[in-house]
């Protein structure tokens, strides 16, 4: 969802291998940009189904995308809910009760508008009501989580969606100020974690807050727990010969993709000394690529923000 990322966003696109008249959901929306390149290539036939839980990216797409007309769906939705949303689409075939289509684009994290509207609660650049956010008319903020979830779940939330280290100390300091007084901003929020991490290590590894600002985001919209339920139905509504392409923006996120594809590869149960499978056990995918693709050092130039991401594509057999 970076707008920079061109060469990478380029390579998930290619990576479709998009068909005139082929089905193909884009499953984050955001700022349009792999929806524009997968749109402009469908013929009249073609249907290109975009997915997104931020009424920002859903205004925008109206006008980026409206020049090609009937082509594109919008839809608001958390993309965990892929299988149901295509199940109830007349125009999408489906086989044995599951929706089939060509292929499938997730491009994870916060888009770079969310980043930079400060008050949306995601940026510790900006001081902002707590907030974090993708879908405005969901419960949970990080406010509440700040405020009212025990200390042990907050400093578990930092650490294992994070990957803060001081996360303990850091959800001591919180406790210890919304005694005093409810921590409503992300201004305050970076200084109390700026505080619960010591100074040797405030002097590496960018700005303090990072880690935890991003545990919390995670935790505030299920992240991980949608991508999974999400990357799990996307192997099931893709028709044979369909791909999904997925771009990552950190560890957490990667692993679980790279768990999921695993576990959809061939298990040849034959023993080593074999010259060729007799077993016939088949796997559900194949990858198009061994290893993630990464950002080339000019794009980085272009976008920093990009350092981490990787690109992972597999085919449906």
């Amino acid at each position: 969802m970076f707008h920079h990322i061109t060469v990478l966003k380029e390579e998930a696109t290619e990576g479709l291998h998009i068909k005139k008249d082929g089905i193909y959901v884009d499953c984050t929306l955001g700022g349009a940009g792999h929806s524009s390149l997968i749109a402009g290539r469908l013929s009249g036939e073609g249907r290109l189904i975009c997915l997104d839980q931020d009424d920002w990216a859903l205004e925008n797409a109206r006008e980026r995308l409206a020049e090609y007309g009937e082509k594109v769906v919008l839809v608001k939705t958390n993309f965990r809910d892929l299988e149901q949303v295509l199940k109830d689409l007349p125009f999408v075939p489906q086989k044995d009760g599951i929706p089939q289509v060509d292929g499938i684009l997730y491009d994870l994290g916060v888009s770079s508008p969310q980043f930079d509207e400060g008050e949306r609660g995601f940026s510790y650049n900006h001081d902002a009501p707590l907030d974090m956010r993708m879908d405005q008319s969901a419960q949970l903020t990080a406010a509440e989580i700040v405020n009212t979830w025990p200390e042990q779940e907050i400093a578990r939330v930092l650490f294992q969606y994070g990957e803060e280290k001081f996360s303990r100390r850091i959800a001591r300091k919180i406790v210890e100020r919304r005694e005093e007084h409810p921590v409503e901003s992300t201004g305050e929020l970076a200084e109390l974690i700026k505080e619960g991490i010591p100074a040797a290590a405030r002097r590496t590894g960018g700005h303090p807050a990072k880690r935890s600002f991003q545990g919390l985001r995670i935790a505030v919209n299920d992240e991980l727990g949608a991508f999974e339920e999400g990357l799990h139905a996307a192997v099931r509504c893709l028709a044979p010969g369909g791909r999904v392409s997925v771009i990552t923006f950190h560890s957490l996120e990667d692993r679980i993709c790279k768990q999921i594809f695993s576990s959809y590869l061939s298990r040849c149960t034959c023993p080593p000394d074999f010259p060729f499978c007799v077993c016939g056990a088949e796997g559900t995918l194949k990858l198009i690529n061994r290893k993630p693709l990464v950002p080339s050092e000019e794009e980085l130039e272009l976008n920093p923000r990009a350092r981490s991401a990787k690109l992972r594509i597999a085919e449906k057999l």
